[in-house]
């Protein structure tokens, strides 16, 4: 689901946009102004909110970027396996969510942690 649209210069560090249908945080962003007659320049380096890959585009100041709505959510740590079977701790629904080798080491059952649903995909974040 998306949020809202925004212009390349309206971008700041932090914020959430779509580059090329996956989500992505803008970690830095340069815009440049060109000669007399051209158009401004943004630089931007962002890292995926699902796959932590790094990319850096370079695009028109007018280009238009999708705001992604993200929803932060927590949750109590059921079992661990591929993937992680959460208890909402609002709705007390069961869900399975994805997460980084890294932090799966560092988290146990009934631990609580923070997930984040972008676009659909649900990512676990970080532990509570």
């Amino acid at each position: 689901m998306i949020l809202k649209i925004i212009d390349a210069t309206e971008i700041k560090g932090g914020t959430n946009i779509i580059i090329e249908g996956l989500p992505y945080t803008v970690k830095k962003i340069d815009i440049s102004k060109t000669g007399k007659h051209g158009h401004a320049k943004a630089r931007i380096e962002a890292i995926g909110i699902l796959s932590d890959q790094k990319k850096i585009i370079v695009a028109p100041g007018h280009e238009r970027f999708e705001v992604p709505m993200v929803n932060k959510n927590k949750g109590q740590v059921l079992s661990i396996g591929e993937k992680i079977s959460l208890m909402d701790l609002d709705s007390f629904e069961t869900i399975e969510v994805k997460c980084d080798d890294s932090l799966k080491q560092t988290i146990s059952e009934n631990d609580n942690v923070e997930y984040w649903d972008v676009c659909g995909e649900k990512i676990v974040k970080r532990k509570v």
